[in-house]
């Protein structure tokens, strides 16, 4: 048997915790980056132009959307 244990070991309650936090700050950190990223989205508009020339499939159509920056 191993008798050498220790509740410290990084395969312990330790390790547990680092891989904790690790998961915690990850989490974080994405999230922030979401909400940055929704929030210059929201406030970007889009305007459709010459809409009665757009085809149902075709590799054309992003060139009838502008973005317009207003700020």
């Amino acid at each position: 048997m191993n008798e050498n244990r220790s509740i410290f070991a990084l395969d312990g309650i330790t390790g547990m915790l680092i891989a904790t936090g690790l998961l915690l700050s990850i989490l974080a950190f994405l999230t922030v980056n979401a909400m940055s990223v929704a929030q210059a989205n929201a406030e970007n508009f889009y305007k459709v132009k010459d809409e009665k020339n757009i085809k149902r499939i075709s590799t054309e159509n992003y060139k009838h959307i502008v973005s317009v920056n207003v700020k």
